[in-house]
This record gives C-alpha cells, structure tokens and sequence, in this order.
C-alpha cells in the first residue's frame, strides 16, 4: 500500500503500541479495573454515565492538561474526532481539515461546505491559516500535528488527541463538554452511545466480520488494536484479525482461510477518486472464493466515518451499518 494510505491508520497502531512500551495500556473506563486485552469481547458495556461538571482545565486520560481562560468559543478541527464531538456538543468547528461533517449523520453537504477549510490538508494543515481564525482551541492528532504546538504557543492552546479505543473517545468527549460547558449534550452523547453497543452486544453475531481498507489491491486489515472502530467488532460478531505491527498485513490466502461472512471495505483516496477498493480486488482470482463475496456480503462503507471519524458519533454510524450487515 502507498506511504500516504498506509499513514491514515499507522497513526493509532505507533500510538498504541507506544503506549505499550511505556506500560500505559487503556484502561476498562466502564470498571475502573484493567485494561481489557484488544481485541477480546471484555466485560458488557455498561449504560450509566457519570455526571460531567464545567470547568477550565482538564487533565485527559493520556495526561495532557488543557487550561483555558473561558470555555472556548472558536474551535480549529484539524483531526475529525474534534469535529465528531463537536456536532455532538451542538456545535460546528471555526475551520476544519476532515471531510466527515458532509455526512448526513452529521452537517449534511451544504451546510458543512459553508465551514471554511484549513489549507494543506490533514498532513500539513498551514499554521497562518489557523491562526488567521484566531480560536480559542486548537484540538489535532498528537503523533501528525504536535510538530505545530511550538508554532501555535502564545497564539492560542492547542491539545494533542490520541485515541486508541472507544472508551478514549468517550473521554475526550467529557474532556471538551466539562471546557465548553456543554454538559448535558455531552452526557447525552454518551448515553446514546453506550446504550447502542449495549444493545449490539445483547444482539451479538457468530458471523465472522472483517474491515480492509486501502487505495489499491495492497490493502490492509483494521484490527482491534490499532483501530478505534475495528475495536467495536469483537463485542459484535467473530473478528479474529490480530495486529502484526505497523507493517504487518494479511493476504487473501489468509483471509479465504476465514470464511469471511460480511467484509467491509473502505476506499481511501488522495487526490481525485479512482474507483473503489473493492473493485480492484475483485481482479485478484481468490477475492471472489470468499464467502463474503460469493453471498454478496461485501459493504463499501465511508471512510471518513468508519477511518478517520473516532469519534461517538462516527461509532454509532459504525455499528448501526455494521449491525444491520452482520444480521
């Protein structure tokens, strides 16, 4: 897979496993005890959420602290688990970089095309145009957009995000409804929330699902550990896919040795389309002996959603198509 493709998801899998290295696992955010190991079922999720009080400042779950004068009013987005939470919040980015509010879950296309776009895309967001809106908070992805907190110090506050689990998204979540004050849309959004993957897990399906994503036929597996939405799927159905590092893949040999029952595929693209994923593996002889193909069980789904979304709102987006899919 191209180095661009390969960067859209290899983001949550350093993450992860530095936080490994350093003995900082995620923890079970409904128990309080340890961490769940990825990619197991782990305990049921439970449906209470704790009351979230306004504040100022914030520490998150991966120890950043986030001070600020007043709730903040002009938010920059340049990674779409911000734009996420602030739809749930009721509210709408200054500037964005995603390309997940034209979703009809979400703004819709008109009215997301009216949110002005940072330049220089997701990898290089351009700091004078940030700046040019002059917000109050800045919220980007800790591993591709640190290098622009130096250039930012002094002008406005920026936090790093990195979530590595739904239950790091859920924190987020509270995070910035404590910093806007928006405490009750935030508790709604994680009631809804846990409520959802509450009832898919009553609901759990023995079909065997799979996530591949990619630009071509060099496509890679999401699995529970190095994917937010991938993480949901073994409370939902039968997902054996393991991480095998940052590099690491599975062939089609693999995968026909599964018995694949409902495959979803994200197309990325960079740049101008060129046809869907699933389409360029379907020149590969073994893609059509899978049972999820042969069944007409193969899901194109949004990419904006399902990749790069993250957060509460994109996940309950993930588990309704994946739920209705997998029945």
């Amino acid at each position: 897979m191209p180095r661009t493709a390969l960067r859209v998801r290899r983001w949550a899998a350093i993450a992860l496993l530095g936080g490994l290295l350093a003995g900082c696992g995620t923890g079970d955010a409904d128990t309080g005890g340890p961490a769940v190991a990825p990619g197991s079922a782990g305990a049921r999720t439970s449906t209470d959420v704790r009351p979230i009080e306004a504040a100022t400042r914030i520490t998150d779950a991966k120890g950043v602290t986030v001070s600020l004068p007043k709730p903040p009013g002009k938010i920059v987005c340049l990674v779409a688990l911000c734009d996420d939470i602030l739809v749930e919040l009721g509210m709408t980015p200054t500037a964005t970089n995603s390309q997940v509010l034209a979703h009809p879950k979400f703004l819709g296309e008109k009215k997301a095309a009216q949110i002005p776009v940072v330049p220089g895309g997701f990898l290089s967001p351009e700091v004078e145009a940030i700046l040019s809106h002059r917000p109050d908070l800045v919220i980007g992805l800790e591993d591709t957009h640190g290098k622009l907190a130096p250039a930012l110090k002094g002008a406005t506050t920026f936090w790093p995000v990195q979530p590595g689990s739904w239950q790091d998204s859920v924190g987020y979540l509270r995070d910035l409804a404590a910093l806007t004050g928006r405490t009750e849309q935030g508790e709604t959004a994680e009631k809804t929330f846990r409520t959802r993957l509450a009832q898919a897990e009553k609901r759990k399906s023995d079909k065997t699902a799979l996530i591949v994503y990619g630009s071509d036929e060099n496509f890679g597996v999401a699995t529970p550990e190095t994917d937010v939405a991938a993480g949901l799927f073994p409370k939902i159905s039968h997902y054996p896919w393991k991480s095998r590092g940052v590099d690491g893949s599975y062939s089609l040999e693999e995968i026909l040795a599964r018995d694949v029952d409902v495959l979803f595929v994200e197309t990325l693209s960079f740049g101008a389309p060129d046809g869907k994923l699933s389409d360029k593996l379907a020149e590969n002889p073994l893609w059509s002996r899978i049972p999820a193909v042969k069944n007409g069980k193969v899901i194109e789904v949004d990419s904006e959603v399902w990749a790069k979304g993250r957060g509460t709102r994109s996940l309950g987006v993930v588990l309704d198509e994946a739920t209705a899919a997998l029945r």
